[in-house]
């Protein structure tokens, strides 16, 4: 089982990082092989990272040919504070909204405002959630 190290500097600014990023890049692999990294939104809930997706987008169908995928922060200009998780990914069945996730909501209330959105049109035009449960973590 994925766990990260609470006692570790290292585990620590990761959990910050989990908890307060507003962007995290995640990475998928085209058929052919080609990355496809996407800046995307995303809630950590102490197991996976659920990420809200328009339907019919590549990172969608590149997950459902191969679940695998990297997901990682910005660096910082000189290339420290490295964060890197690499998992697998699903599309769950139940399918719950954003509106059902209050920490996401909240986390990205200013967010909404700046795009001129309410929770419900996200939630409405970001309508599939992504769950990437993390399987590794590297980083410096």
């Amino acid at each position: 089982m994925f766990t990260i190290d609470r006692e570790s500097e290292f585990g620590q600014r990761v959990l910050r990082r989990l908890e307060r990023e507003e962007i995290i890049w995640l990475t998928t692999c085209r058929p052919e092989g080609t990355p496809q990294p996407s800046p995307v939104w995303f809630h950590w809930d102490g197991e996976a990272l659920l990420i809200y997706s328009q339907p019919d987008r590549p990172k969608l169908r590149n997950i459902a040919a191969n679940p695998r995928v990297a997901l990682n922060f910005n660096a910082t200009p000189t290339g420290g504070d490295v964060v890197v998780l690499a998992g697998t990914a699903a599309v769950p069945a139940d399918r719950q909204p954003a509106t059902s996730v209050p920490a996401y909501i909240e986390k990205y209330r200013s967010g909404l405002a700046g795009l001129g959105m309410e929770p419900e049109a996200f939630a409405a035009k970001y309508s599939v959630p992504v769950r990437v449960t993390p399987t590794h973590l590297r980083g410096f």
